[in-house]
């Protein structure tokens, strides 16, 4: 049911393209990001076992690996592999940041319930967007713009607390790590679901893509009520 990168013809024409031209793999997957899924990427700060001390330098780091690198540009939506190129030459190896709130939220659980909840929504044939899991046990599910602002109201409607469900929501001005980089030293983020090119940008509203509605009800969850 998930999409694999490189299974359709396009895919496979790119990434020959990009072998014929030499590129790094790292520029290779900031390019697709950018030229197939039409996202913005920006160059991250990486973290390095086993001390995981942040590149960016400041040894009170509050988030090793895991922000933005100091006056990095966004290397825009629709960025060529050749511009993507000449954009990393500045920062080889840093990570790759994909920036929450413009082509999508994100609504993030932990990777158990993320799995469950998975599987369900599939079965129930529910509209869905890519999933991430991060090294640090966490499933990270790509929604439309604006449902990570809807999203506490919408619990309270259900009559579910955030705090019970290990649940959280990403807006604007957040990043997650995007496949295949390394997250703060403890691994590599990988697809849970992947994006899919007859829809890359499609990412659920919240309430629509099941995330109110749940794998029946969670533990430590009240039941749903009904009305307002």
């Amino acid at each position: 049911m998930g999409f694999t990168i490189g299974s359709s013809r396009s895919t496979k024409e790119f990434r020959s393209g990009t072998r014929r031209r030499g590129r790094t793999s790292e520029c290779t997957a900031v390019a697709e990001y950018t030229g197939l899924w039409g996202w913005d990427v920006v160059p991250g700060a990486r973290a390095a076992a086993p001390s995981r001390d942040c590149s960016c330098g400041d040894g009170r780091c509050t988030a090793p690996g895991a922000h933005p690198l100091p006056f990095a540009p966004t290397v825009p939506a629709g960025a060529t592999l050749d511009e993507v190129t000449e954009a990393w030459a500045d920062c080889p190896g840093a990570a790759i940041l994909l920036p929450v709130g413009r082509a999508f939220d994100v609504i993030e659980v932990s990777e158990e319930a993320g799995r469950r909840a998975l599987v369900r929504l599939e079965r129930m044939g529910l509209p869905l967007g890519p999933v991430i899991v991060t090294a640090d046990g966490r499933a990270q599910f790509f929604v439309a713009p604006g449902a990570a602002a809807e999203l506490p109201q919408l619990l309270y409607r259900m009559g579910w607390d955030d705090a019970d469900l290990d649940l959280r929501a990403l807006g604007p001005g957040a990043f997650v790590t995007a496949p295949p980089s390394d997250r703060a030293g403890l691994g590599r983020a990988c697809w849970l679901r992947p994006p899919a090119l007859h829809n890359p940008r499609g990412a659920p509203p919240a309430r629509s893509g099941g995330y109110g509605s749940g794998p029946k009800t969670p533990r430590g969850a009240p039941p749903a009520r009904s009305g307002g």
